[in-house]
């Protein structure tokens, strides 16, 4: 529900802050007075496009704000979530700026955003009507929602839109079999070839840097004995081996320790070193050992080793990747098997098609029924709104192609009046008719609806008297369900609101700017007379407009 509403610098209007509730609300006012602009700045932060002479004369920016009460909407608060746009209460602030280059920005809870995800999101929040404003009963998108809408099966459209997509994913898969079993049959001789091939030599990283280290091991065994002997010999087995003069040393410093304490620290400090020198002479004469001279390991080992270097080469890898290659060469030949299954994934495909048609079956069913039920409704309706004889018919038209909303495409066609012939509704329709078919459909589907903001402009276009009091009433009725708003330049109508604004222009020519004020129960019988008897406002016509004004008040919500 929109709750405010506040323009800076746009048009006539230099500042104004309209603060909204629940119920039928009306914008009165005389012609040119900026009615129509407070709707004009809705549908900008709606995601319209913004145009220079909109930022009011003199001014560097215009700026447009709307607050919205969202506590009841969990799809607004799903969509804000999967945006990225949330917020800790239960409002929505959207806002937009124009500058005086013609750069405008947009943001939603403090967020910048796009007009893509502004017109996404107000679609969910208000829906405009009227000549000037966005005409959504018109497209066939919204026409199909509400039907679906009025009849409660939205969930099963919506089940059926997910078979489409299952269907159609279906038959990809099965036409990309039948495409690869024609062309993979090189490729899946490649592929077995490569893995019998990588399977034999069976190699993996670790074998490979194994035999990669005994290979340098047994090829330097010569050197390596030769090394480890001549440590040995210089550590603990030659005439000047290391340990035997260090520990010839430390006997000597232990001797002389007797005359000064103090060398026996430096005692404490050789000793650990003439152990770990003699510790290392015995893993030299270890090492020594084990070392083998043995050209037939050696042999060996380096046969294998060029073996893993052919394959390796071959197949254009480092040796330490071949088990890599080999498991995705296994994975590569199991996806192709799988693939190139068509049987099988035709038999996907058929169920696929067979739960769709199933499901777009009993769609179709349940839209037929719905249709008859809502063109009754609204062609009754429209007997009372200036279109005596004319009627609704919601035409469903079989499509050649199934489609994710079903089998039919769903068409308003409509006659405003007995001679005409029926015609879309985008078409036939008057701006003013359309605001009223749209006015009928609202009341009968406002129980179904979820678009919490209805809006009309010149609901009244073309009307009078009995009739404009049918309207004001069913605006009324309807404002029990929704937040309703309407311009209207008919007493009849604004008679029957909850709340009542009057939009005036204020100021000289240098100057002018648009006000709106809300108008208390006194200020509305001023406003009534006005609109009765235009500027000579006598004392019958406020006697006239105090009587329509409390005669429909009584009838107020």
């Amino acid at each position: 529900m929109l709750r405010l509403l506040s323009i800076r610098n746009f048009v006539v209007v230099e500042s104004l802050d309209l603060e909204l509730d629940r119920g039928f609300s009306v914008l009165t006012g005389e012609t040119g007075a900026g009615k129509s602009i407070l709707l004009d700045a809705l549908a900008l932060l709606g995601g319209d496009r913004f145009e220079l002479r909109q930022l009011r004369p003199g001014a560097d920016r215009a700026e447009l704000a709307a607050v919205f009460e969202v506590n009841d909407r969990p799809d607004v608060d799903a969509w804000l979530t999967e945006q990225g746009l949330s917020s800790p209460d239960a409002s929505l602030l959207v806002r937009r700026t124009l500058d005086a280059h013609g750069r405008s920005r947009a943001w939603i809870n403090g967020r910048p955003v796009t007009l893509a995800q502004l017109k996404e999101v107000a679609d969910k929040l208000v829906d405009l009507y009227g000549q000037h404003a966005h005409q959504s009963l018109t497209a066939a998108d919204a026409q199909r929602a509400l039907v679906d809408a009025f009849g409660g099966f939205s969930a099963l459209a919506r089940a059926t839109a997910a078979a489409w997509r299952a269907w159609n994913a279906a038959v990809e898969k099965r036409d990309a079999a039948a495409q690869a079993a024609m062309s993979s049959a090189a490729e899946r001789e490649m592929l077995d070839a490569r893995k019998d091939e990588l399977t034999a030599i069976a190699v993996s990283a670790d074998e490979y840097r194994t035999l990669a280290q005994a290979q340098s091991r047994l090829a330097h065994a010569a050197a390596l004995i030769e090394a480890a002997a001549g440590g040995e010999d210089t550590l603990s087995d030659g005439e000047q081996a290391i340990v035997g003069r260090l520990a010839a040393l430390i006997a000597k410093l232990e001797g002389e320790a007797r005359h000064d304490p103090a060398l026996a620290e430096i005692v404490a400090q050789l000793e650990p070193a003439r152990i770990q020198l003699d510790e290392a002479a015995r893993a030299l004469r270890g090492y020594r050992r084990k070392l083998d001279l043995d050209p037939a390991e050696l042999a060996q080992v380096e046969e294998r080793l060029v073996a893993i270097h052919d394959v390796a080469r071959k197949h254009r890898v480092p040796p330490e990747g071949l088990e890599d290659l080999r498991i995705e060469t296994e994975a590569r030949l199991a996806a192709l098997a799988l693939s190139t299954n068509a049987a099988m994934l035709a038999q996907q495909a058929v169920a696929a098609e067979g739960s769709y048609r199933r499901l777009a079956g009993e769609l179709s069913a349940k839209r037929e029924f719905a249709a008859n039920d809502l063109e009754g409704r609204v062609t009754a309706a429209m007997q009372n709104l200036a279109m005596a004889g004319g009627r609704l018919e919601i035409a469903l038209e079989s499509l050649a192609t199934p489609a994710s909303f079903g089998v039919e495409q769903i068409e308003f066609r409509v006659a405003t009046h007995p001679k005409q012939p029926l015609g879309p509704l985008a078409k036939v329709a008057s701006g003013g008719e359309l605001s009223r078919i749209g006015l009928a459909i609202q009341v009968v589907a406002s129980e179904v609806g979820e678009i919490p903001t209805l809006i009309f402009d010149e609901v009244d276009s073309g009307i009078g008297g009995a009739v404009a009091a049918t309207v004001g009433e069913l605006l009324q009725t309807l404002g029990l369900r929704k937040q309703v708003l309407c311009v209207t330049h008919l007493p009849q109508v604004a008679a029957f609101a909850d709340a009542h604004f009057r939009v005036a222009k204020e100021g000289d020519a240098a100057t002018m700017r648009a006000e709106v004020t809300p108008l208390a129960p006194a200020g509305r019988i001023e406003e009534l007379a006005r609109m009765l008897a235009g500027s000579a406002i006598t004392a019958k016509t406020r006697a006239h407009a105090k009587e329509l004004f409390e005669r429909h008040r009584r009838h107020a919500r």
